[in-house]
């Protein structure tokens, strides 16, 4: 009986050895070559350097990849005047979105927020009016007014929302930005940055985009007085829909804007600009710059499965590994053809396997540039195998190892123009995601068309329709529009 164990075993092991041997023996992966470059004249549209504007600071940047296509002074501090609504906004859209708050909820309006200076909404004290007008306040009006009515409604006081503000901010990553009040009054302490703003309104437009619909509203009509929205570019512009004007005398005129066409969103921050109008034809420089010479493309959907990883040790092989957000790559008109998607693995990965734990990385290159690169993650957990199946992969990893003395990473790389047809495997274990896992376009709000087109500048326009004008504010002292 002993005889036809150690028989029994003596076989196991010679053909353990013999798999380990020819496993070993393979080639290693290697990443497919990038195409040979084209001559440089076929190479890439020649790009001009950004346009020369009147802005103090500006940032144009893609919305779904974060791509900054052009900036000046981007990370400049400067005072955000009524750009400071947009963060407001969205701490009122997040209570909106949690059902804390809803639309229909009537605010009391206090003394404190009916004195406020500045631009404003024109609510009543004592009054009770619904989140949804005070919403529109915000955004087409400027209400300064209807700001501390909605700070005090969500947090009790402004001073409480104020932190709120600065919280988000931080969670955000606007790390060169602090926030004093909630409507943009020139208060000590209050700052920002062009940067900041755009990561702000991307993340608007991303994380809330049924409220980015108010956005583009270009009238509303409260207690008898019908306010434009200040953002000359909904007239002037077919593709623009959002976002937020702002000035005072220290910050300047100030436009935040987002624009969609052939399902490319930009967003455009001017701060500084010397006018109004000045801010609204930078503002349409910056816009068609982009949407001129570059374009945006998806690639790869979040989670995924982009790639499989061998697993040591594992109660299953591999993992799925995929990346944790939409990936989008941002490049000049005409070169997505020459787009390259470089897969690398950790090469010695070993169960337990926790699900998001990062297991590689994604580049992807252009003419041998790099565009992006995005750690791979695991999409699922491996735990640690049994002890027979753990036995048989230590003695594999053995002789893997002893056999490569520097073991190779597993790699592979597609070009652009098998996302499009069928991937094939690159490297063993390391499938690169066939075109049904190719990301779609992120669904954004439908662009309106224009039926009535600006006729005359908005300020004569304000001063036509508003019947009850606020008196007008000492100088230096107002977040106006």
């Amino acid at each position: 009986m002993l005889k036809k164990y150690y028989k029994y075993l003596s076989f196991l092991l010679i053909s353990l050895f013999c798999t380990s041997l020819a496993f070993a023996q393979q080639p290693a992966p290697t990443s497919t070559p990038l195409p040979s470059s084209p001559p440089a004249t076929q190479q890439a549209m020649l790009i001009p350097s950004p346009p020369d504007i009147n802005a103090s600071a500006y940032i144009l940047m893609d919305a779904n990849s974060g791509k900054i296509i052009a900036q000046k002074n981007m990370d400049q501090r400067i005072a955000p005047a009524s750009l400071t609504k947009m963060m407001t906004m969205y701490i009122v859209s997040q209570a909106i979105a949690s059902n804390s708050i809803q639309l229909d909820s009537k605010v009391l309006i206090s003394k404190k927020a009916w004195q406020t200076g500045g631009s404003k909404m024109f609510v009543r004290v004592g009054k009770s009016v619904p989140v949804k007008d005070l919403v529109q306040g915000i955004i087409v009006d400027s209400g300064n007014d209807a700001c501390v009515a909605m700070s005090e409604y969500i947090a009790g006081s402004e001073d409480a929302f104020v932190n709120m503000m600065n919280a988000e901010a931080q969670r955000l990553g606007m790390n060169n930005s602090h926030f004093a009040d909630c409507t943009g009054l020139p208060t000590k302490d209050h700052y920002s940055t062009a940067h900041d703003l755009a990561v702000l309104a991307q993340a608007i437009i991303k994380n809330y985009p049924q409220d980015y619909e108010w956005y583009k509203q270009k009238w509303f009509s409260y207690n008898g007085i019908r306010q434009p929205n200040r953002n000359r570019l909904l007239w002037r512009y077919p593709y623009a829909d959002g976002l937020k004007t702002g000035h005072t005398d220290e910050a300047g005129y100030c436009l935040v804007s987002s624009a969609l066409k052939d399902g490319m969103r930009l967003i455009s921050v001017v701060v500084g600009a010397p006018t109004d109008e000045a801010r609204a034809n930078d503002s349409i420089t910056l816009l068609s710059y982009g949407f001129r010479f570059f374009e945006t493309h998806p690639i790869y959907q979040a989670t995924s499965v982009i790639t499989k990883a061998r697993v040591w040790l594992g109660s299953e092989k591999t993992v799925p590994a995929g990346v944790t957000n939409d990936l989008y790559v941002t490049i000049p008109h005409g070169q997505f053809k020459n787009i390259q998607v470089n897969i690398s693995l950790l090469p010695d990965l070993k169960a337990p396997v926790t699900k998001g734990q990062n297991i590689g990385t994604l580049t992807v290159t252009l003419n041998n540039q790099t565009v992006t690169s995005q750690p791979l993650v695991a999409l699922k957990e491996d735990a640690k195998g049994g002890i027979f199946h753990r036995a048989v992969d230590h003695i594999n990893h053995f002789f893997h190892s002893w056999f490569k003395s520097k073991p190779a990473k597993q790699t592979g790389s597609v070009s652009a123009q098998s996302m499009d047809t069928n991937s094939q495997m690159p490297a063993e274990n390391n499938t690169l995601a066939t075109p049904t896992n190719v990301a779609q376009p992120v669904q954004q709000p439908a662009q309106q068309t224009m039926q009535n087109p600006e006729q005359q500048p908005i300020q004569q326009s304000v001063q036509q329709t508003m019947q009850n004008p606020a008196q007008k504010p000492a100088n230096g002292t107002s977040a106006n529009p």
